[in-house]
């Protein structure tokens, strides 16, 4: 991502990005005739790379160029990239700081605003280099500072919210950070969330590890002003040996269906045939049927295209469903979960879960036993959401 100062100097008419992923050009980006997105993969990357989004991007030779609707001209998997919500307001208040008006500033140019600090594995230049060098400090400072940008329109320290989490997505402030030699992604209280919800996330992730959900490491980090802030170790970035890092290539459900999270269009057994098609496996499918019925009983009902995820293992050539993140209380639209289930937004039941799971493949009884196991864990932890 590149710097403040560096967005002084922003070309906003960028035409031309490179797409890379490890140090290889995965392809290019232009502007299409339409005023699409256009993308050809490097011929290079044809003989020795891999497919970054199967369905819309198979790895072939040739041109493509994006749909308008629903994505604004965007490919899904780069859209992915782009920060949103949180994110999204960081790096328009830094524009406007610096006389640029957001609104001049085409997809070419955010990607190249990105350059290396997305979420996932890919990387675009031209870009500039972010400065490593500033890290919080005082928890408690930075949530006081997130909290007058969302209540104020300012703040004082916007160079250090921008260099923390300008990349993010999501509505809830954050950052990405480094603790103990890992990325870890912090979060704090927006204008509408109670001020003990990152003790509540908290609690969930540690319940849904208890139902079998694949989950990350989480923590709750200590605050003088708060029960604590929700962190979560990033899954999109593995350690090695003398501190080197791998970035994982990542693409959202909707990255991958070419469909926007804002809109209420999904279904969980479509999930499934996508994690079947994607994955070819039914332990993938088994641990999306898990997180299904958690969200139901827990009353997650913001289950939209963007909160599943799936990672290509690039060693085997494989693509698994990622460990589940965002779980939290929330009562959706209308009441309505935005993925439904068995067609249903509410009045769920436990057939209607269970519909859904045998038709991706698993025994009818292992469905029923799942599911009735969450919902019995869930109740005995006081998180029971009504289903109706």
């Amino acid at each position: 991502m590149m710097s403040r100062d560096e967005l002084g100097n922003l070309d906003a008419t960028v035409d031309r990005v490179r797409v890379i992923y490890d140090g290889m050009t995965v392809g290019w980006l232009t502007m299409a005739p339409s005023r699409t997105l256009a993308f050809a993969y490097d011929h290079d990357w044809l003989t020795a790379g891999f497919s970054i989004s199967p369905l819309s991007l198979p790895l072939r030779s040739g041109v493509f160029v994006a749909k308008r609707d629903p994505l604004n001209g965007m490919f899904g998997v780069f859209d992915d990239s782009m920060p949103d919500g949180w994110g999204r307001l960081l790096t328009d208040r830094m524009l406007r700081e610096r006389g640029i008006d957001p609104f001049s500033v085409g997809p070419l140019t955010r990607l190249s605003i990105v350059g290396a600090g997305g979420m996932g594995a890919l990387e675009y230049e031209p870009a500039a280099s972010m400065d490593d060098s500033v890290f919080p400090t005082d928890l408690d400072d930075i949530a006081a500072e997130c909290a007058s940008l969302l209540e104020t329109d300012f703040s004082d320290d916007l160079d250090t919210l921008f260099a923390l989490g300008g990349s993010s997505g999501g509505a809830r402030p954050k950052i990405l950070t480094e603790i103990d030699g890992e990325e870890w992604i912090i979060k704090f209280p927006s204008s509408m969330d109670p001020a003990n919800i990152g003790e509540q996330e908290y609690a969930i992730s540690r319940l849904a590890v208890a139902c079998g959900i694949d989950m990350p490491e989480t923590r709750l980090f200590p605050s003088k002003r708060c029960a604590g802030y929700f962190g979560t170790r990033r899954f999109d970035r593995v350690s090695g040996p003398n501190h080197s890092r791998t970035k994982i290539h990542m693409v959202s459900a909707g990255g991958l269906l070419e469909t926007s999270h804002r809109l209420a269009n999904l279904d969980y057994g479509l999930l499934m045939r996508l994690t079947m098609r994607l994955c070819n496996s039914v332990e993938d499918c088994e641990r999306l049927y898990r997180l299904m019925c958690f969200n139901v009983f827990i009353g997650n009902r913001d289950d939209h295209a963007k909160n599943f995820s799936y990672l290509y293992d690039r060693d085997k050539g494989e693509w698994h469903l990622s460990p589940g993140y965002d779980l939290t209380e929330n009562p959706g639209i209308n009441g309505e979960h935005t993925t439904a289930v068995n067609g249903k937004g509410r009045g769920i039941t436990i057939d209607d879960l269970t519909m859904v799971g045998t038709r991706s493949g698993i025994a009818r009884a292992r469905c029923i036993s799942i599911a009735k196991d969450i919902r019995e864990r869930v109740a005995d932890a006081g998180f029971m959401a009504s289903m109706g």
